[in-house]
């Protein structure tokens, strides 16, 4: 008998027994579908939550995870929406690193057609991000220029499908050069509308890059890195230009533990804006936090609608893990390397 042979037994009898402890399930709440997760998409909220960094992480042990794919295998009474047997992409608030799921059947939505569940699990968090912030917040309009920063990651890619639907010019920025060819093969861009961020530069590095591409400003400002490079960002705004911000990569520690006196130090020096300057300047800041969607259910149906107008091709996908690997992927999110999205596959 090969090792081969061992392991093939072994998995047969994990997923022997995880389907006897499935058939002793009890049935779903009313409302509620059990899910059997096949992929879940991993966020920075993930890895905020487990250092302690998230406001919104639940009190005590929690499991993370807030968005998944997977199989409806049970329905609650009243459910009408749903059948077993159908292939959904959900949200949840927390707890979506399981092998199964009970959630309110109003915060899934159908897998598009033909996506496998590692490339479901890319959608909700992130392209929903994107949208909210480019047109609820953002109010993008045809011609305007926007900046996109970390344009390589989940929200990023997304964004750029949503900003060339709308005939925005686009300029992106990532954080190592090694991301550079991902945007211009996936995303369309040519390399004078991307910036490989430098922490001293990024003021120039915006001028040239406006030069380069015929604009006098932007409209609006997608950051989810803060720091440095708010500032600078904030100040090439053009009247009436807004900055949306729904992330603070440059606050987020590096390791397995968070050095407490750096977080500090780089917090006393984070960006403040003072509102009158704002006023005479006639440029916005705004934020938001996508977890509050979970309050809003009922617009939940029309995010997913406007999305699917605009993310037709499946989500580039960087790396897959398997679900044992969660902390190994985690870490690799956290380091920065990443591209696209990182999933962990059941």
């Amino acid at each position: 008998m090969t090792t081969r042979d061992v392991w093939r037994m072994s998995r047969a009898g994990t997923l022997d027994r995880l389907r006897r402890e499935t058939e002793r399930l009890p049935p779903p709440p009313p409302g509620h579908a059990r899910v059997a997760v096949g992929a879940v998409g991993l966020n920075f909220a993930d890895i905020a939550a487990c250092l302690g960094l998230y406001s919104a992480t639940p009190k005590g042990p929690f499991v993370p995870g807030l968005e998944f794919s997977g199989t409806v295998e049970a329905v609650g009474d009243g459910v009408t929406a749903t059948a077993p047997g159908a292939r959904v992409v959900g949200l949840t608030r927390f707890g979506g690193y399981a092998t199964h799921v009970n959630v309110d059947v109003r915060y899934l939505h159908p897998l598009p057609n033909g996506w496998t569940f590692a490339e479901g699990a890319a959608l909700p968090v992130q392209a929903i991000t994107a949208w909210y912030a480019i047109c609820e917040l953002g109010a993008c309009r045809p011609g305007h220029a926007v900046l996109v920063q970390s344009a390589a990651g989940g929200v990023g890619l997304n964004a750029l499908d949503i900003l060339h639907g709308l005939g925005a010019r686009v300029v992106a920025t990532v954080g190592t050069a090694s991301k550079v060819p991902v945007l211009m093969e996936h995303a369309g861009l040519a390399r004078p509308q991307i910036i490989v961020r430098a922490r001293r530069a990024f003021g120039q590095q915006l001028d040239d890059a406006m030069r380069a591409n015929g604009l006098d400003g932007f409209d609006l400002v997608l950051d989810a890195v803060a720091g440095p490079f708010f500032e600078p960002a904030y100040r090439r705004l053009r009247p009436a230009g807004r900055l949306v911000v729904y992330g603070a990569a440059d606050l987020m520690p590096s390791g397995p533990r968070t050095n407490w006196l750096r977080l500090a130090a780089r917090y006393l020096r984070r960006p403040r804006i003072d509102p009158v300057n704002m006023v005479s300047a006639n440029r916005s800041v705004m934020g938001f936090n996508l977890i509050w969607l979970w309050d809003e259910a009922e617009r939940l149906p029309e995010a997913y609608t406007a999305v699917a107008g605009y993310i037709t091709r499946p989500p580039l996908i960087g790396r897959r893990f398997p679900f044992a690997d969660a902390p190994a992927a985690l870490r690799h999110l956290q380091s920065g390397a990443s591209v696209g999205k990182i999933v962990l596959e059941i």
